[in-house]
């Protein structure tokens, strides 16, 4: 299957072509930030799928799409943005897909191989009768489940997303009733926390077996444990994908792009559990180390857009960062940009005073005062 990939952002670019490499049946003809270019390319070209981001400047994804449609095309079209309110436009140009970043590697492959089934490309007689691919339960910036169909599972009550959570960060470990019911059901009396806590347990047994997942909430009456090797959690990909990225460098800046976009928010979004604070607050620290490695390849590579926009991603989560600033203000040096340059440093300077009643360090000043000697030369 011949394929495009349209998107402004060069970091879009460096995880679909990693994402789509991954499939044998896909061959990469092209990628292209803007649509002009794109649109030369197809008057030449034939292609089976375009991956196409909708927020673009000029002309946006949807004109695009109503543009090729006008001229009788039939390309199959993917959208790959990060807003869902375009999902019925998107529809209106007879998208064939709709995909909302960050995108996970099996549904692009889902999306593939179906297309490839309703095609003239022949399918791996394997591949045709495969199962779904695992339950996914994303925690990183909100609680949800996905089915194998990449359908989104309501939870049963929110006490029994509670009871989940609490036990997917044990990754396995027995955890006793009597701990439980502390840190879930604390504040009730005894006797209703524990007809609480088996209220729940059930119908989080029940949401479990009826994807796929039976036996996965197990009990010996004293204990309960959660057995989920048949799923996989964003979390911990996350978490095992950061210890395995110790550095940023060009060979695999692409994955390291990958495993930023996974980080949608805080662990658990905003539910918040005050039992989890310190591994909300773990999982923010590790995002952000990551994020300043790969923000420091970005501007390397000079790709400061991307850089900019993932610093301030960073800054949001914690606006008193001194590596995020410097980061900030090297980037706006290098995009020639002395009003930006200031206007951070300023901010900083003053955000210190107001929070901390301190000044900012000899470092971050220093740094600040030979950017703009730089740029005033």
């Amino acid at each position: 299957m011949k394929v495009i990939i349209i998107d402004d952002e060069l970091a879009m670019h460096l995880i679909m072509n990693r994402m789509l490499g991954k499939i044998d049946e896909v061959e990469i003809m092209g990628s292209f930030q803007e649509t002009a270019a794109a649109f030369a390319f197809l008057q030449k070209q034939e292609i089976d799928m375009i991956f196409m981001d909708i927020s673009m400047p000029k002309e946006n994804g949807l004109e695009f799409a109503q543009r090729l449609r006008e001229q009788g095309r039939q390309t199959k079209l993917v959208f790959v943005t990060s807003h869902k309110e375009y999902a019925l436009p998107a529809f209106g140009v007879y998208a064939y897909d709709y995909m909302v970043k960050p995108v996970v590697q099996e549904r692009l492959r889902q999306t593939i191989h179906k297309a490839l089934s309703e095609g003239t490309h022949a399918m791996p007689a394997e591949e045709q009768k495969a199962a779904p691919t695992k339950v996914l339960f994303n925690c990183l910036g909100r609680m949800e489940i996905r089915s194998a169909r990449d359908e989104i599972i309501k939870w049963k009550t929110s006490k029994s997303a509670e009871l989940f959570a609490y036990l997917s960060l044990q990754k396995g470990r027995l955890v006793s009733r009597a701990r439980l019911i502390e840190d879930i059901f604390g504040g009730m009396p005894r006797k209703n926390a524990e007809s609480y806590l088996n209220t729940t347990a059930y119908q989080l047994r029940k949401l479990l077996e009826s994807n796929g997942l039976k036996g996965s909430l197990h009990s010996d009456g004293i204990h309960y444990g959660l057995n989920l090797n048949e799923a996989r959690f964003d979390m911990f990909s996350f978490e095992e994908g950061c210890k395995q990225m110790s550095l940023v460098f060009d060979e695999n800046i692409g994955r390291a792009l990958e495993l930023e976009q996974l980080y949608v928010g805080d662990l658990f979004g905003d539910r918040a559990y005050p039992w989890a604070w310190s591994e909300i607050e773990r999982f923010s620290q590790m995002y952000i180390a990551l994020s300043q490695r790969l923000c420091s390849a970005l501007l390397l590579k000079g790709d400061t857009a991307t850089a900019i926009r993932l610093l301030a991603k960073q800054s949001a989560i914690n606006e008193l960062d001194e590596e995020t600033i410097k980061l900030l203000m090297r980037a706006h040096a290098l995009q020639k940009n002395k009003e930006a340059l200031v206007q951070q440093y300023m901010k900083f300077v003053d955000m210190l005073h107001h929070e901390m009643g301190v000044s900012p360090s000899l470092e971050i000043t220093v740094l600040y005062e030979q950017l703009l000697r730089e740029l005033n030369a």
